[in-house]
């Protein structure tokens, strides 16, 4: 799918490029649109136990996710 896929009606999906850390610890997807996405394993809430290891997070790039930022319309700059 291109970065202009959608995923349901509304919400852009967009590729995942890279992964870094934010100030508590967390991990942050980094989207194709320059935006950023937490994805986080905080169990029974959010079961993504790939984020935990390297491996994992590495078989996850180039996956697309939905973009919260980019369905309300905010700057790449707005990260």
């Amino acid at each position: 799918m291109s970065d202009d896929a959608r995923v349901g009606p509304l919400m852009p999906a967009r590729r995942v490029v890279g992964f870094h850390q934010d100030e508590e610890g967390q991990w942050v997807a980094e989207l194709a649109c320059g935006h950023g996405q937490h994805v986080r394993h905080d169990p029974p809430w959010q079961v993504r136990p790939w984020v935990t290891t390297a491996a994992g997070r590495a078989a996850f790039l180039g996956t697309e996710i939905e973009c919260r930022r980019c369905e309300a319309g905010a700057d790449r700059s707005d990260r």
